[in-house]
């Protein structure tokens, strides 16, 4: 008999059925036991007896070819190797195992009659990782997500199993079919859930479950992408506007997909005042005339909707008081009158309970206290000046006769000052 060949143990009758021992023979047994090994890994094979009875052990693949006959190789397969052989054991091992390896291998011995043991070598075929398919399209919000998960190469059957972010979910069904091979399986497994705008970049994780695993964790992991109508408010910039000021609306709208065209408006007035991909509404100088409720109409693929913000330029420092308002629908058009009849929400007033002065009042304090030093100015001038005219005013002279002193009445004065005017002395008088 060659290697590799069938092998018909001494002592059996053809057809395989062996000979019972007519005597007690359970020193001569060999025994076996069955093996798990997941493919890929290595499976090894041991046969022991107490009594060899100066036989050899033997064994053999399910295809009842002779691996090994004591520590003689008796099959080419570079896999199988021998890792023990002496006269009471035969120890084998095969690595890089497939699943064609599954089935029963014999152990014998070839005693009078000849003795056998099986061992089952059992085959796990590791699954593949997990697929989700249908989250390749975002999904509209309050419509239902339709997810399948699908695994296939799992020996036996894999179990699959759902969750969306911190929660797990229920699956709606699943489905086992066979490989082409005819040894592993694919399974499928379906989940169904209504998606909300809070869904939106929430991860969905499909993991399978397989003993092949050894405690791992095998999972496939994707976002989910939910579109929802959009929303907006107005902010002001600087947040208190005042007049005189430049101020800058900016309408601040949210939403997948974000809001791509902008359109401005002014309660009470016909046209427009923008509109453009732009959300910011520029006023370059505020004044009392810009006053009024500006309204912003956001709109995206999935609706638009109407922010709302009152300005009010007047003296005092005013606080800004945005109002959102509902939503509609993709089908609905843009119209003056649609928005004009969206209901609105006033907040109370807040107070600022910090003293801020009105702005008449401080430019009136300012154009006052400009006018204050320039007629400050003008009077120092004017005391400077005149100081300076009295201090350089110049001299000019009198005549007096002499003896017009000692004269007794004012006629005899005139006539002796006639004859003396000449030899007069010259007499300055000055302004002090």
């Amino acid at each position: 008999m060659a290697f590799g060949d069938a092998a018909v143990p001494w002592g059996a009758v053809e057809g395989g059925d062996t000979i019972n021992c007519p005597f007690p023979c359970a020193e001569s047994q060999p025994t076996t036991s069955d093996e798990t090994v997941v493919a890929g890994g290595t499976v090894v094979l041991k046969c022991q007896v107490e009594d060899p009875d100066d036989s050899s052990l033997q064994w053999s693949n399910p295809a009842q070819q002779t691996l090994y006959f004591g520590e003689k190789r008796a099959l080419r397969d570079n896999r199988i190797q021998l890792e023990r052989s002496t006269p009471n054991e035969l120890t084998i091992s095969i690595s890089d195992v497939v699943l064609a390896d599954e089935g029963e291998y014999t152990c014998s011995i070839f005693t009078m009659p000849v003795r056998t043991a099986k061992a089952l070598v059992t085959v796990l075929g590791i699954p593949q990782k997990p697929q989700i398919f249908g989250h390749e399209q975002p999904i509209d919000e309050e419509k239902v997500a339709r997810l399948i998960c699908r695994s296939s190469g799992s020996k036996p059957a894999a179990q699959l199993r759902w969750r969306k972010g911190n929660r797990d979910i229920k699956d709606s069904g699943t489905e086992v079919v066979e490989d082409p091979n005819g040894k592993t399986f694919t399974v499928t497994s379906r989940v169904e859930f209504r998606v909300t705008k809070e869904d939106n970049e929430v991860e969905v994780t499909c993991t399978v479950d397989h003993e092949s695993l050894q405690n791992s964790e095998r999972s496939t992991t994707q976002k989910l992408q939910v579109h929802y109508k959009p929303t907006a408010k107005i902010e002001p910039h600087p947040q208190y506007p005042r007049e005189g000021e430049k101020l800058q609306l900016q309408c601040d709208g949210q939403g997948n997909p974000i809001p791509q065209e902008f359109l401005w408006e002014k309660e009470g007035s016909d046209a427009p005042l923008q509109l453009s991909s732009d959300s910011v509404l520029i006023f370059p100088f505020l004044n009392k005339s810009d006053s009024g409720t500006y309204v912003c109409t956001a709109t995206s693929s999935m609706g638009s909707v109407v922010a709302k913000y009152n300005l009010d330029v007047s003296d005092l420092p005013q606080l800004p008081t945005p109002h959102v308002h509902s939503t509609r629908g993709p089908s609905q058009p843009i119209s003056h009158a649609s928005m004009a009849s969206a209901p609105s929400f006033t907040p109370a007033p807040i107070q600022d309970a910090s003293p801020v002065p009105s702005t008449s009042s401080t430019y009136h304090a300012m154009i006052g206290g400009v006018v204050a030093v320039i007629v400050f100015l003008l009077l120092s001038l004017l005391i400077v000046l005149g100081h300076y005219l009295i201090r350089h005013k110049g001299t000019y002279l009198t005549h007096e006769a002499k003896g017009s002193d000692d004269a007794p009445d004012a006629d005899t004065a005139i006539i002796n000052a006639e004859g003396g005017q000449a030899g007069g002395d010259d007499k300055k008088e000055y302004f002090i």
